[in-house]
């Protein structure tokens, strides 16, 4: 079985809570001691996973297209495209995640919504 890096851990991650997996995603990628810097919910692991399992519930068609991931020492930051389909938004995402034995210790997330009428042709990606 071939080594997954840190930037595959963290897309797949990613992915994986996009879709529902928020759980599973946790168990496999998440360290225990995780603490996040999301500002809707408290600093620890067990909250943000509640926040995100409860999103999945109530948006199960969004969708997560990662658009870069730049990994650099114990930090990738993945620069990602999320549809939220059931009320027709796009929102440019990027989470800086930090590793530590190959598992997700901290995360930080900030996130634009990209406007449909953007003068700017070369668009968030």
């Amino acid at each position: 079985m071939a080594i997954q890096s840190n930037a595959d851990k963290a897309t797949r991650f990613l992915a994986m809570c996009t879709a529902g997996q928020v759980r599973q995603a946790y168990d496999t990628y998440v360290s225990d001691d995780f603490r996040h810097h999301n500002a809707y919910f408290p600093e620890d692991r067990e909250s943000l996973l509640r926040g995100m399992e409860e999103s999945a519930r109530a948006e199960p068609d969004k969708s997560f297209t990662a658009r870069q991931v730049i990994e650099s020492g114990d930090r990738v930051a993945v620069l990602s495209h999320v549809r939220r389909g059931n009320v027709g938004i796009d929102i440019a995402v990027v989470h800086i995640l930090r590793f530590e034995n190959g598992r997700i210790v901290e995360m930080w997330d900030i996130g634009q919504q990209i406007p449909a009428d953007s003068p700017n042709r070369l668009g968030m990606f």
